[in-house]
């Protein structure tokens, strides 16, 4: 049976475990928008009226610093979303999201998406289950950037970027297009010198493949359990 337009919603945690009738009627909630390459999707402090599903494209979360520096949070690609924790508590967003190529957002209003939940509690406890995975890789990334020393915290991030974008095929993880290396050295909360001095070291001791702006980790296991 050929995909509709609106499949892309099976693909998305909170909803994969609904009906095709109601993927259908959730489809009807809410609409499409698309954003050019570094949209100002959202911005930090504004009051939170909606959920983000990512159809296609990217976008970073991101916040800037005290002194003015951009610290990107996390990368969000297919099937990802946002907005859902300014929705919850009605309180304004924690960050700002900007899309890092032209990207299809599908769009679910507050009330809306408050009356899904009482509608259908799986979804809820699939939003649960979500929020408890973020929490708990934000305090693993919080811990891995505070005690460990340059080369660990890019590691910290490619391991990251492999989990949230990466395609795994016989031990190999793939990241198709990774980010700039000022987006990587924000995330890392370094420099983008040492994020270049720290990919040609793993290249050159065989852990990861560089190729244009793919990136290969040869053998996915063995770098996380030297830098987890």
């Amino acid at each position: 049976m050929p995909e509709t337009a609106d499949d892309f919603l099976k693909y998305v945690p909170i909803f994969s475990e609904l009906s095709d009738s109601t993927l259908e009627q959730i489809s009807k909630l809410g609409v499409k928008k698309k954003f050019p390459k570094d949209s100002i999707i959202l911005f930090e402090h504004e009051t939170g009226s909606a959920l983000f599903v990512i159809v296609s494209g990217k976008v970073k979360v991101s916040r800037v610093s005290e002194d003015g520096k951009e610290v990107i949070l996390t990368i969000l690609g297919d099937s990802d979303f946002f907005g859902e924790m300014a929705i919850l508590d009605g309180l304004t967003r924690s960050a700002n999201v900007t899309s890092m190529e032209d990207s299809e957002l599908f769009i679910i209003q507050r009330k809306d998406f408050l009356e899904l939940l009482q509608i259908h509690p799986e979804v809820s406890i699939a939003l649960l289950q979500e929020l408890t995975q973020r929490l708990r890789a934000a305090d693993m990334k919080i811990k891995s950037l505070s005690l460990k020393d340059a080369e660990g915290k890019v590691a910290t991030v490619i391991l990251q970027l492999a989990d949230d974008l990466g395609k795994i095929k016989q031990g190999t993880v793939e990241i198709e297009k990774l980010p700039f290396q000022q987006d990587l050295a924000n995330m890392a909360g370094t420099s983008r010198e040492t994020i270049s001095r720290t990919l040609h070291s793993f290249a050159k001791k065989g852990l990861v493949e560089l190729d244009g702006s793919k990136l290969r980790i040869l053998n996915y296991e063995k770098f996380k359990e030297q830098y987890s």
